[in-house]
C-alpha cells in the first residue's frame, strides 16, 4: 500500500538521487591518512625541521630512563652474584655524642648467632698514612687508610685478589700487607713480584697481595690491610674492631640484624650501628632517581619547544593553503573534515618525531651500556610514554590551526590573496 495520499505528489526518482547526491561522503581512515599527509609530502624540510624538535625531546626522554635503569640492572646484577646476606656492624654514638667502641669480643659474640655461617672483622690503625717510599711528603697522604683485618675477610666480603695472596697464619703476625685496589693504583704498585715494599706508620711493609674492587666493602678499595697480630706488634694498635662483617642465612637476614646490636655490645646496644650495603645502593638508586626527574624535566622542555614548533609550523601551513581550503569547501567538504585534516596532518608530524626520538633514544641507550658492560635495559612505559606524549602534543599543537582551517568560509578562504 502506497505512502502517499491522493494529494501528495510522489518525488521523481531524479529528486531522490539528486537529495542523495547532495549529501557529504565521510571520510574512511584511509582518506584521512592520505589527506592529512598530502601536506607534509610537499614540505620536506619545514616538516624535518619541526619533527626534529620532538624527536630531540623524546631521545632525550627515552635516553636518560634507558640509562638509569641499565645502571640499576648492573647495580641488581651485582648484588644477586655477592649476596645480599651481609651485614655490616659498626660503632655508632654514645648517650654523650662521642665516638663509641665496639668491644673485642664482639666477634666471638656474633659468630654464636645460630644463622651466621661468616663473620669478619678490620679495625681503623688510627693517625697513620701509607707512602711509596719515606721520600714523600707526610702531607700527601693519597687519602689511603691503615687497616687490621681478620683472615676471614675475603670469604665474607666476597673479594677477589688481582694479583698475590691473601694474609695467613704466619704472614698476618709479621710486616706483610694487601693493598686495596685503589690504594695500590695511586701507590704506583701494580704487582707483588720482586718484593715491593710500603711505608707503613714509619716501618716498611711487603706487599703480597693486591685486591680487586670490593663492590659490598669499598672502604677496603682505598686501605693497607695486615694482620690483627702485626697491627698490634708493630704499630701500636688496640685490637678493637671498627667494623664487624656478618654473613647470614638469606632466610634469616632479618631476625638476625634484630639482635646482632645487642649481641655485638650487650651494654649498650644502642650505641651499635646495623646496616647493609644494599642499604647504601638503594640510596645511591634514591639519588639517581632524583638526578633522572631532573633530566626527564628538561627533556620535557625540549619537547614543548618541539611542539610550539609543531603548532608554528601548522600555522603557518593554514594561512598557505587557504585557497586549497576553500576550494575544498566549495567543493562540499565540510568544517568537520577540514578540522579533521589539519589534526591528522599534525597527528602525522609529531608521530614522525616521536618515532625519530625513540629509536635514537634507544639507540643511544644500547651504545652507552655497551661501552660500560651494562646490560641495555629500556622500560616498556618509557617507549609507549615517549610516543603517547608526542600524540597529546601533536593533538595540543595541531587543535588550534585546525579549528582555525575549518572555520574559514568558501568565499573568504578563494578571497584571500
Amino acid at each position: 500500500m502506497s505512502r502517499f495520499t491522493s494529494g501528495e505528489r510522489r518525488p521523481p526518482d531524479g529528486d531522490r538521487r539528486s537529495s542523495t547526491s547532495l549529501r557529504p561522503s565521510r571520510l574512511r581512515p584511509a582518506d584521512v591518512l592520505r589527506v592529512g599527509s598530502a601536506g607534509l609530502r610537499t614540505r620536506p624540510l619545514r616538516v624535518f625541521l619541526s619533527a626534529l624538535g620532538i624527536a630531540i625531546g623524546i631521545a632525550a626522554m627515552i635516553a636518560v630512563v634507558g640509562i638509569s635503569s641499565s645502571s640499576r640492572a648492573q647495580l641488581d646484577k651485582q648484588l644477586a652474584a655477592l649476596g645480599t646476606n651481609l651485614l655490616t656492624v659498626s660503632p655508632g654514638e654514645t648517650m654523650m655524642g662521642g665516638r663509641a667502641v665496639l668491644p673485642a669480643e664482639s666477634v666471638a659474640m656474633i659468630g654464636r648467632i645460630g644463622p651466621v655461617t661468616g663473620v669478619a672483622a678490620i679495625g681503623r690503625v688510627p693517625d697513620l698514612s701509607v707512602f711509596r717510599s719515606d721520600r714523600i711528603p707526610a702531607i700527601q697522604t693519597g687519602g689511603m687508610s691503615v687497616l687490621a683485618a681478620h683472615l676471614d675477610l675475603p670469604a665474607t666480603v666476597a673479594a677477589q685478589l688481582a694479583d698475590g695472596v691473601w694474609l695467613n697464619d704466619a704472614t698476618s703476625r709479621y710486616p706483610a700487607v694487601v693493598l686495596g685496589a685503589s690504594a695500590a693504583q695511586r701507590l704506583g704498585v701494580y704487582s707483588v713480584r720482586d718484593g715491593v715494599q710500603v711505608l707503613v706508620g714509619g716501618r716498611y711493609f711487603t706487599v703480597v697481595g693486591i685486591l680487586q674492587p670490593v663492590a659490598l666493602a669499598p672502604e677496603l678499595d682505598v686501605a693497607a690491610l695486615i694482620g690483627f697480630p702485626a697491627a698490634e706488634s708493630y704499630l701500636a694498635f688496640d685490637g678493637l674492631p671498627t667494623t664487624v662483617y656478618t654473613r647470614t642465612r638469606d632466610d634469616a637476614v632479618t631476625s638476625v640484624r634484630a639482635v646482632l646490636a645487642a649481641t655485638a655490645n650487650p651494654a649498650a646496644p644502642n650505641e651499635v650501628r646495623v646496616s647493609r650495603p644494599s642499604d647504601a645502593l638503594a640510596a645511591r638508586q634514591a639519588t639517581d632517581q632524583a638526578f633522572t626527574g631532573l633530566l626527564l624535566g628538561l627533556g620535557a622542555v625540549a619537547l614543548l619547544v618541539g611542539g610550539v614548533g609543531v603548532a608554528n609550523t601548522m600555522v603557518i601551513s593554514v594561512l598557505e593553503r587557504r585557497a586549497e581550503i576553500g576550494l575544498r569547501r566549495s567543493l562540499g567538504a565540510t568544517r568537520g573534515q577540514i578540522l579533521l585534516q589539519f589534526l591528522a596532518e599534525s597527528l602525522l608530524l609529531a608521530a614522525l618525531g616521536g618515532l625519530g626520538g625513540v629509536l635514537v633514544g634507544i639507540l643511544v641507550t644500547s651504545l652507552y651500556a655497551r661501552t660500560q658492560t651494562w646490560p641495555a635495559v629500556v622500560p616498556a612505559w618509557a617507549t609507549l610514554g615517549g610516543m603517547g606524549a608526542t600524540v597529546v602534543i601533536g593533538a595540543i599543537a595541531g587543535l588550534y590551526p585546525a579549528i582555525r582551517a575549518a572555520r574559514l568560509s568558501p568565499t573568504e578562504a578563494l578571497a584571500a590573496p
